[in-house]
């Protein structure tokens, strides 16, 4: 069942960034469904966060797409290189994000193979947002996007994590955020291969 829009107006984005550990994930890019569930996440606490794009209210023409009201996608290019696919929730001029790190795939594997320029299944696949983004078609062409679109969406499908299957830990390559960067706000699934370095 595709998650509603009220599921992504709750201003705790720290709750709902472990909470989507387990959610499918799915886009249909010119035509071609992939997707998987989320094994890893990261929360971004809008203005208050040092480690976020919006921290003290900034507004520029790529941080304006998290100032909308939850439920859409916040696609921005990372090192000129990586897009990243951000989650953005709660509600409007309140610019929570949380950062899709992996996936374990599940659908359109050959699909993902192609995007990705590769010719088996390995855990680098969908592990990292740049690659999640990748191999499932994600770009800034559909940065905005609404959740509850035919392009791209998160269902849920009862799958759960107990307490003691989920890490909470720092959040990665945010060493700029000063304290901020030492924030429990990055949680993953354990032993799951699809899950970024570190991971222990």
């Amino acid at each position: 069942m595709k998650l509603p829009e009220e599921y992504y107006e709750s201003q705790d984005v720290v709750a709902l960034s472990r909470d989507l550990l387990g959610k499918y994930l799915f886009t249909r890019i010119d035509g071609e469904l992939t997707g998987g569930y989320i094994v890893e996440t990261e929360a971004y606490a809008g203005i208050i966060d040092k480690a976020s794009h919006a921290f003290g209210g900034c507004f520029t023409p790529r941080t304006q797409t998290m100032y909308m009201q939850g439920g859409i996608i916040y696609v921005y290019l990372c090192y000129g290189i990586h897009e990243m696919l951000n989650v953005v929730v709660s509600a409007k001029d309140v610019p929570h994000a949380i950062l899709i790190r992996a996936i374990q795939p599940t659908d359109g594997l050959e699909v993902m193979l192609r995007r990705r320029n590769v010719d088996s299944i390995k855990p680098n696949l969908t592990r990292g947002p740049g690659s999640v983004a990748k191999a499932l078609g994600i770009s800034r062409k559909i940065n905005a996007e609404s959740l509850q679109s035919k392009t791209i969406w998160i269902e849920d499908r009862g799958l759960t994590f107990a307490d003691e299957q989920i890490a909470a830990v720092p959040r990665i390559g945010v060493d700029y955020a000063g304290d901020d960067a030492l924030l429990p706000y990055r949680f993953y699934v354990r032993e799951n291969i699809y899950v970024s370095k570190p991971n222990k």
